[in-house]
């Protein structure tokens, strides 16, 4: 397997400390505190491990309190809120340092059959036929701020083709909608947990970068502060994530220093997952007589 996916799968494997008690350790991505995908995947992997294994998680639904250092481990905490007939709620604390900086609550379901409809998948360019975001071997790199280099240096275990990237050289502020393909970079197990967890590790890239696109200018700066604040995730079909999903995002609103972005994810022409956030956009100003 590629090092870049075996590296996240070991990220995932969580030492039990006790019953409801679990660590996780971390990594650097690039950027300045703990990647929130990767602390949204931890958490749904605890919360996995306290679950019934015929019962899918279909929502989960966190909040992030406080900037992660990828430089210490993270405990989980999972409280077993309710085991039902039908549905199982776990909620999940992550705290480092002795302090909490994450909590979600997850829902999961015993599979039954039901009425279904689902919206049409939007048309999109095919995945071959769009460039891969990755600059790592690109002399882009040594002409961005550093703030930016670190992110954009980073290896990432997913290949992201962006139907309508924005030069970072040359930034054009765009409409907030932006259309992405995103695959893992080898092939995974058939182990349905394992492809939800990574999804929800996944999931947590560009959703703020399409309500930055109306203000690309000024992200090029490396002036603004941004971080996840709150993400929502609703699973309503499998779906692998080491074949192609189609990311359809839209960021109807930003104010207040946050940006709020939707996605609709669609594999094979099926509505597999809906995904929301809300993230910090803060300007900073720099002292004066600095840049």
């Amino acid at each position: 397997m590629d090092e870049r996916l075996a590296g996240l799968l070991r990220l995932l494997d969580l030492e039990r400390l006790e019953l409801n008690l679990f660590r996780g350790e971390s990594r650097d991505i690039g950027s300045p505190q703990v990647f929130g995908g990767q602390v949204l995947g931890q958490a749904l992997k605890a919360a996995y491990m306290t679950v019934e294994p015929d019962r899918p998680v279909h929502s989960l639904h966190a909040y992030f309190l406080k900037r992660g250092d990828f430089n210490a481990p993270i405990v989980y905490f999972v409280d077993r809120s309710r085991d039902g007939q039908s549905f199982t709620s776990r909620r999940v604390t992550a705290i480092q340092h002795g302090e909490q900086i994450f909590h979600m609550s997850a829902s999961f379901q015993r599979p039954e059959a039901g009425l279904e409809h689902q919206i049409a998948m939007p048309a999109a360019p095919e995945p071959d036929s769009v460039p891969d975001l990755g600059l790592h071997t690109s002399n882009i790199l040594s002409k961005l701020p550093e703030k930016l280099r670190f992110f954009y240096a980073h290896l990432h275990p997913f290949e992201f083709r962006m139907t309508d990237p924005v030069d970072p050289l040359q930034p054009r502020d765009a409409p907030p909608h932006q259309q992405i393909w995103i695959r893992a970079v080898d092939s995974l197990p058939d182990d349905d947990v394992l492809h939800r967890c990574l999804f929800a590790y996944a999931s947590d890239f560009h959703l703020l970068g399409t309500a930055l696109r109306p203000h690309a200018r000024e992200f090029s700066t490396g002036r603004l502060v941004l971080a996840s604040i709150d993400h929502a995730m609703w699973f309503h079909r499998p779906a692998r994530i080491d074949q192609w999903l189609l990311c359809d995002m839209e960021s109807p609103s930003a104010s207040g220093s946050r940006g709020f972005a939707r996605c609709s994810v669609f594999q094979d022409g099926r509505l597999v997952a809906s995904i929301a956030q809300e993230g910090l956009m803060r300007r900073v100003t720099a002292p004066p007589g600095k840049s």
